[in-house]
């Protein structure tokens, strides 16, 4: 909150050339899946729509869905199966590039695409967190040792590429001066009488040179 426009507009331009827009295919839900997303309560909807796992796809696994369902309900510790159960496609299951659309894409304001705006997508931190079977953190887990990123692109098809326009910064919009003149210029006794440029020196009847505005002539 801090960070100034010009710092967090550099970073997005940053995180924008380093990850180049990927795209996945996009989850249909069905209609079954559909009253499976209305049945949850609006707090952890509006969760999952922030977190992209309101239509989530995962990745090919060598488990199915049915193994996958054996191993979260009979290994996974009550503190993890908690809180599965309180997102329509469950939440601790899905890495960030198994998430799905942003939420403002889906509710048709492509133009608002979240990562649209923030010139990049969101990125994994690549680490996580071993915990005991209550749920304490007692070390901490690099995922991927070769820094590989995880990043989650919103699935729609919508252009991501282009940041949002810059404000004109204030006063860019000023008005011309007439040809011929040059800007004021401020001196210690303030701002002196701007003259256009085109007036020169005219030599007088005697060879010294007056301005035509009646100055007097130079001592020789």
């Amino acid at each position: 909150m801090n960070e100034t426009r010009s710092a967090v507009g550099q970073q997005s331009a940053e995180r924008h050339i380093i990850h180049p827009v990927i795209r996945r295919s996009k989850r249909t839900l069905t209609s079954e899946e559909r009253e499976i997303v209305r049945g949850i309560s609006n707090l952890n909807l509006q969760g999952a729509l922030i977190m992209g796992i309101v239509d989530p796809v995962p990745n090919p696994s060598p488990m199915d869905e049915t193994e996958g369902a054996w191993v979260r309900e009979q290994v996974w510790p009550a503190y993890l199966q908690e809180i599965e159960r309180k997102y329509p496609f469950g939440f601790a299951r899905w890495a960030m590039c198994e998430r799905g659309t942003c939420w403002n894409c889906l509710a048709g304001r492509c133009d608002l695409c979240v990562h649209r705006q923030e010139g990049g997508p969101h990125v994994d931190g690549n680490a996580d967190w071993v915990r005991d079977g209550r749920g304490r953190c007692v070390a901490k887990l690099i995922l991927r040792p070769g820094g590989e990123p995880c990043v989650w692109w919103c699935r729609c098809a919508c252009p991501k590429s282009d940041t949002p326009r810059r404000r004109p910064r204030a006063g860019a919009h000023r008005r011309r001066l007439p040809r011929g003149q040059v800007k004021p210029r401020r001196g210690a006794a303030g701002v002196e009488a701007v003259r256009p440029t085109t007036e020169r020196s005219t030599p007088s009847s005697d060879g010294d040179p007056r301005a035509e505005d009646g100055a007097a002539p130079l001592r020789k």
